[in-house]
């Protein structure tokens, strides 16, 4: 089949979360089908970075993504417009555009539209087989739960145009896909008479993964995640003011390495410690994940499932994590991940870790175990599995056809 890849993100390099799962679909879906990409770029692609996209694609076409600007005049009119504020200010025409002529040259069989950002473009196009690709709605839902006051009433507003848009564009589109059976329920939840709702989970490429040999360094700790996203700087500065201290109190030469982008980021406002290194932007995250005696995910705020749980385990690395940081993954507390909900005792688990040799052992052969299950291969063939029963139980007037 012919399928028609829109995408929020150019997925290389792989340096966040969106890019890792769409650079991996994309190289299961090219098994099977031919794939034109259309992707959004923050900045210039260079020439490898193309390259390796178009051993995966027979097209590739780039248009330079626009963030969203809440105080544009676009942002502040959409205050009083039935749909979410960020789908209506970076709305491109450029890429509208493209999409047509694509479209139109070319007659793919399927569109993907990957992330919520991508459902407009995918609508411009008429006789395809539409498909929603990793719709995620915990965050807003959280947002929404969790906001007091004034803030309630705004995040209320948010959620209920979200949700009211989604009522609307959900019904154009023949299948959508989710990373996790809350996410999954969510869109239920929102367009319970929407498309059929399938998990396809995120992964790890875990063959690859046992390939990795580095030596880990006694004693240290690894948070893996840019601290330009809100939630994973949220996550480290709990964990610096409220659990390494602790940590520190019972093992003074522990060590904690930050990775990731710090470009924009107020470093400085975090707790600081001479113990923490923030190592920025790292082309290769796995030696340094590889090499850690254990990997730590205090997360409290973000929906999905998280990649550096799944990669953490893929690479030997045992893991501690609040509930929140592994939501949406199949793991069982204390045997392959340890869980913990307050400072003290994500401290006292840590802590076992770092002290019992044997335990580490266990814990990071299990995760290894636990983790093949979520290879991305395994991910691909479920996304090409809902594909194929999509084409095959619907007839050719589709929701596709049916909208004017």
């Amino acid at each position: 089949m012919r399928i028609l890849f829109l995408s929020r993100w150019f997925p290389h390099p792989v340096d966040n979360g969106s890019k890792i799962r769409i650079f991996n679909l994309l190289k299961t879906l090219r098994t099977e089908h031919e794939v034109v990409l259309l992707a959004f770029a923050e900045r210039e692609v260079v020439p490898s970075s193309l390259a390796m996209i178009q051993m995966l694609c027979s097209d590739v076409r780039v248009v330079p993504y626009h963030g969203f600007q809440p105080t544009s005049v676009k942002a502040r009119l959409g205050f009083f417009a039935a749909s979410p504020r960020s789908v209506i200010d970076t709305f491109s025409p450029v890429m509208h555009t493209a999409v047509q002529d694509v479209a139109v040259a070319w007659q793919p069989d399927i569109v993907i539209a990957s992330q919520i950002d991508m459902a407009p473009y995918a609508l411009a196009i008429r006789n395809s087989f539409r498909v929603l690709e990793e719709l995620e709605l915990a965050v807003p839902a959280d947002s929404y739960r969790r906001a007091r006051g004034v803030q309630r009433v705004r995040k209320g507003l948010t959620w209920w145009k979200l949700a009211q848009y989604l009522r609307r564009t959900l019904p154009a589109f023949d299948l959508v896909t989710v990373v996790s059976a809350r996410e999954r329920d969510l869109a239920r939840q929102v367009c319970p008479d929407g498309p059929p709702v399938e998990i396809v989970p995120n992964g790890a490429d875990w063959q690859a993964m046992q390939r990795v040999q580095t030596s880990p360094t006694p004693g240290t700790l690894i948070y893996n995640g840019a601290l330009s996203y809100y939630a994973n700087y949220d996550a480290v500065q709990y964990f610096l003011s409220e659990i390494f201290p602790r940590i520190l109190k019972h093992a003074p030469a522990t060590r904690l390495l930050v990775t990731g982008s710090t470009q924009g980021v107020a470093i400085d406002q975090l707790p600081q410690h001479p113990h923490v290194e923030f190592t920025g932007y790292l082309e290769d995250v796995w030696p340094a994940v590889a090499g850690s005696w254990v990997a730590v995910v205090p997360l409290r705020l973000g929906g999905g499932t998280r990649l550096k749980v799944i990669e953490a385990l893929a690479l030997g690395t045992p893991v501690v994590a609040t509930s929140k940081g592994v939501e949406g993954l199949d793991l069982h507390p204390d045997v392959d991940v340890a869980i913990a909900d307050d400072p003290q005792t994500f401290a006292e688990k840590t802590l076992a870790l770092l002290h019992d040799a044997d335990l580490r052992a266990r814990v990071a052969a299990q995760g290894r175990r636990t983790a093949a299950h979520y290879d991305w291969a395994i991910s691909g063939q479920i996304l090409n599995r809902a594909l194929a029963a999509m084409m095959r139980g619907q007839p050719q007037q589709s929701a596709r056809a049916r909208q004017t």
